[in-house]
This record gives structure tokens, sequence and C-alpha cells, in this order.
């Protein structure tokens, strides 16, 4: 009898779950700690997902805890989390010059949400190319900083290690070797070039491949990019302009006896980085109700399709509102720039706004029941690993077993993909003989 040959999604799922495992086992010996001894194995496996799953939450301090060697497994689990496991397998291939195989390409395709399987190989190049370009001109900013605080070799490990964190918006941090454990940057709120660097960085990789591939190929033309290319960038100016200016007002208080320029510099890493980078120039457990909700609604939203960021999408959120919009108008089809979005791409976008908005509920529930934490800072936890996000109010080291198990499984479905790990369960896709009647139903 002929074995059933795995679907791409669940190739994906299954490629993840093995690099946690192998990430966690790497992270158990003891030349992974600084202090030279076996790491407890469910810590490793947090850390390894959160590393792989590019989201930031820890439990314990990055720069501190593990050494060098411990260090640079989180930077791979990182690096390979961020581009997807594929993308860096066909690297290999190419490197040996390996052919690459049809069921190959069609995985690749799948894993990084591209639609031309015919063109994958040299998108995939530009990817890469355009991956480590950014990094590498991040890390060299960087180290401008870093250098003088940290000696040569630290400083430009340091440029190296935030910039791939800031690209791949993983928000894993080496500070608190240098300002204390959990700072992560707010000892550099005032600093432009950190700020503008890793902002930058953030925004590049939230923008998504298939964005940077289809303004590449346009010559920058916007009015020859695609929708999505249009949509996705005007979603980054709407969230970064409105972000930046709502963090000012609702955080004045906080901000009160900065100079002007560093609160609107904390105004604008606070809106950048909810976007699923994780890192903070000012201390989140203090923000006020108002820019707490407003971090909930960030964080959920998330970055790019096809990016390193997780979270709904930003494209997602922009067809659910047209769709409103045109439904408040009357009109059957929603429209933007021109074009006509299909009401199969409206389905789309409801399944995974519920799917991620009930994952986060209910594991803010669960934890709640399981640990008796305030709703308050659980649900910010909860949105923040579904969406791979990485920030938290603080509660991360104080969960318990069953919590960081729930909190280990949200960042998976996160960055696998909630619909697509929920089809990866399935083998075979029924079809319904028949057409059923169909009946209206009152709603609103």
């Amino acid at each position: 009898m002929k074995k059933p040959k795995l679907t791409s999604v669940q190739v994906i799922a299954l490629g993840f779950l093995l690099m946690i495992l192998a990430g966690a086992l790497l992270l158990m010996l003891p030349v992974s700690s600084a202090a030279h001894t076996v790491t407890p194995f469910f810590d490793c496996l947090f850390t390894a997902a959160s590393a792989s799953c590019v989201t930031g939450l820890v439990v314990v301090d990055t720069g501190t805890y593990w050494s060098l060697f411990g260090q640079i497994v989180l930077l791979v689990l990182i690096q390979i989390g961020g581009l997807g496991f594929m993308s860096v397998s066909a690297l290999f291939l190419l490197m040996m010059r390996r052919r690459i195989g049809l069921r190959f390409r069609v995985i690749l395709v799948d894993s990084i949400n591209y639609s031309q399987i015919g063109d994958i190989l040299p998108f995939i190049r530009r990817i890469l190319f355009g991956t480590f370009l950014f990094e590498g001109i991040g890390a060299v900013l960087l180290s401008i900083k870093f250098i003088p605080m940290l000696g040569v070799p630290r400083g430009i490990y340091y440029g190296i290690f935030h910039a791939i964190t800031a690209f791949c918006n993983a928000g894993f941090d080496l500070m608190g070797s240098v300002s204390g454990e959990y700072s992560s940057l707010v000892m550099f709120s005032g600093d432009w070039l950190v700020n503008l660097t890793v902002c930058t960085l953030i925004v590049l990789g939230a923008l998504g491949f298939w964005v940077w591939s289809d303004l590449w190929n346009r010559k920058c033309r916007l009015y020859r990019c695609s929708l999505h290319t249009k949509l996705t960038l005007t979603m980054t100016a709407v969230l970064l302009i409105c972000g930046t200016l709502l963090f000012r007002v609702m955080e004045n208080g906080n901000f009160a006896g900065l100079p002007e320029h560093e609160k609107w510099l904390c105004a604008l890493f606070d809106a950048v980085t909810p976007r699923t980078a994780g890192f903070n120039t000012t201390d989140t457990a203090g923000l006020t109700d108002g820019s707490l909700l407003l971090t909930y609604i960030l964080m959920f939203i998330g970055g790019g399709s096809g990016s390193t960021a997780g979270g709904m999408k930003m494209t997602t959120v922009a067809v659910a509102v047209l769709y409103v919009a045109a439904g408040l108008r009357n009109q059957e089809e929603a429209t933007a720039f021109g074009r006509t979005i299909p009401m199969t791409v409206l389905r789309a976008a409801v399944t995974v706004i519920s799917m991620n908005a009930g994952l986060a509920l209910t594991g803010a529930i669960a934890i709640c029941a399981a640990d008796g934490i305030p709703l308050r800072d659980v649900l910010f936890e909860t949105i923040s690993a579904v969406s791979t996000v990485g920030m938290t109010t603080g509660i991360t080291r104080a969960l318990g077993p069953v919590s960081r198990a729930i909190i280990i499984f949200l960042m998976y479905l996160g960055r696998v993909g909630s619909v697509s790990f929920a089809l990866a369960m399935i083998a075979k896709r029924h079809r319904i003989p028949v057409s059923l009647p169909t009946e209206q139903i009152q709603v609103g």
C-alpha cells in the first residue's frame, strides 16, 4: 500500500517543530549556558520556540544567562525562523549546485506565500540577497554605536546580533549584560542612530518579500505595483503615523521630563515595535490603559504577508475594513486603487481574524484559570505570543508550566499560521457532492 505524502503545509509545520526540538536540545548542553550547567528542558523548549518563531518572549535573560555558544544557537534559530527553514534549505542546495525538484519548489511557494512556481528560485535569491544586505548595513550602523561602548570584537558582535533580531522581528537582545537584565533597548531611548536603525530594520522585515520583489521589478514606481504592495505600503504608513501620534499624546505623562526629541523617538519606537518586533525603549508595564489598548491592536495586526513578521497581517485587516466600508455604502463589492477584491479573499481574511482572536482569547482564559494573573497582563501576553511579537508586561517568568505550554503552542501556531496548522491536520479535503438549499438569516 502506497504511503500518503505529506502536504506542503504539513511539511512546513513538521519542519518548524523539529527545528524547535533541535534548538532546545542544543540549549540544554552545558556549553550553552554562561554557568556551564544543564538548563531545564522546558526552559530550553520555551526559548527555542520563541527564537524559531521569531517572537522574543524569554524566561531567562539572553545577555546574561546564555554563553556565546548559546547566543549563536539562538541567532541561527532566529535567522532560519525569519527566512523560513525551506528558504534556508534552498540556499544550501543552490550553494551545492544541487537540482531542486518540483515538489520542493511547491513547498517553497507555500512556505513564503508566493504565487509563481516558475519564478520561485530567482525570487528566493532576491530574498536572501536583500536579507543579508539589510542586515549587513544595520549591523554596521549599530556597531558604530556599540564599538565605543563595548570594544571592537564585542561591539561588532552586538551590532550583528541586534541587526538580525531586528530585521527578523524577533526582539531578542543582549543588553542585560550592559544595562541590567530584561532591560531591552531602554538605555537608548534618546539615541537617534539606534532607534532609527532598529525601526528601519523592523519595518523592512515586516513589509514582506513579495513587496520587495514587486518594488524591485517595478523600479519603485508605485503606480505600477500590485494591489497587494499598494495596500501593504498604505497600511504601513497609516499605522506608523497614527501610532506615533497617539502614543505621543497618550504617553505624555510618562514622557514628562524627557527632551522633546526623545519623546518623539519613544513614541515612534512604541508604534513600530508592536509590529511583532518585541524590543522596547520604554517600560511596557507602565503604559497607560489607552496605550496598552493601542498596543493590543498593533500587535494583533502585525506586519505584511510573507514577511518575517507575525500577526493577522496588514492586508488581512485592510480587506476586512474595505468590505465593512463597502457594506456601509451598500455596495456588493469592495474596491481599492481601481481594483475589485474577490470575495474569496474576504473569506480568508475573516477566517484568519477569527482564528487569531479565538486563540488569543482562549489562551488568555486558560492562563487566568491556571495562574490567576490579571486579565490585562495575560491578554497582552497571549496576543504577543500568537502574533509572535515578544512584548510583555513582565509576567512571562511568573507563568507556571501549564501557562508556559500554552504560550509555546500559541507562538508555534502564530509562526506556522493558525489556519495553515488546522489544514495541516487534515490529510484529505472533502467536497460536498451537492449544493444545499440557500436560506436567508438575519444579522446585525
